[in-house]
């Protein structure tokens, strides 16, 4: 498990350096958001132990309203999503090893469905049940072609 304060992440930049750090990106990181989606994608069994991460923002109240709000989930969900899959964005087999990839976080003030409308996208599917909120990729918009989505459980 990994934890950032979400009092750092106050621009992409900022975003990319609390993740580098927190997980251990090496110094080859690109500091931007695509690096940030291919990093996440490559974290592989030497970073994960091969049980995948769980990175935790603590204080995630103070990104509501932020500009780099929406695009900073959208990374995570590409990330994970990739991360997760059996196959890449191409729709080919991966040959590595799929890692899970969650990220908590944690609101001290704001309820989850207030912090949920302020991340409500087209490209993200978006949902607050009590205390919880979960965010995924539209793989209507992400996937259309349903040979290149994961397989349902």
């Amino acid at each position: 498990m990994y934890e950032v304060d979400a009092r750092d992440l106050v621009d992409g930049a900022a975003v990319c350096d609390a993740l580098a750090r927190a997980v251990g990106y090496p110094g080859s990181f690109g500091w931007n958001w695509d690096a940030l989606v291919d990093r996440l994608d490559d974290l592989g069994d030497a970073l994960t132990g091969g049980v995948g991460i769980v990175v935790v923002v603590r204080g995630a109240d103070a990104l509501l309203g932020a500009d780099h709000l929406r695009v900073f989930m959208t990374m995570l969900c590409l990330g994970a999503d990739r991360a997760n899959n059996e196959v890449d964005p191409d729709g080919n087999l991966r040959d590595e090893p799929v890692v899970i990839e969650h990220f908590v976080f944690l609101l001290d003030e704001v309820r989850a469905e207030d912090f949920a409308a302020g991340i409500e996208h087209p490209d993200l599917d978006v949902g607050a049940e009590g205390d919880f909120l979960t965010v995924t990729l539209d793989l209507d918009v992400w996937r259309p072609d349903p040979a290149g989505r994961p397989k349902a459980s």
